[in-house]
């Protein structure tokens, strides 16, 4: 179980967590692996949302009435 995701890219926890959500759903597993999977999954929905909400607050920087704006230097190559 990978549960490191401040050192993962969005992707990487989107495709670890479509994977625990495949587990959940397909194993007969027992109470205590999915309990363990669920709370990975949770720690992953949580990471990818904050990486969404992070992505939007960048583009709302971005964007004034609609007019793309200069990037601030601190969101210049892609620092979180």
């Amino acid at each position: 179980m990978n549960m490191g995701t401040e050192k993962q890219t969005f992707e990487e926890a989107l495709a670890r967590l479509e994977e625990v959500v495949r587990e959940l759903e397909a194993s007969q597993l027992s109470l205590d692996l999915a309990l363990e999977l669920f709370a990975e999954g949770i720690t992953l929905s949580k990471y990818c949302n904050s990486c969404l909400e992070q992505a939007e607050q960048k583009i709302q920087m971005l964007m004034t009435d609609g007019e793309l704006k200069d990037a601030p230097a601190n969101l210049v190559g892609g620092n979180r």
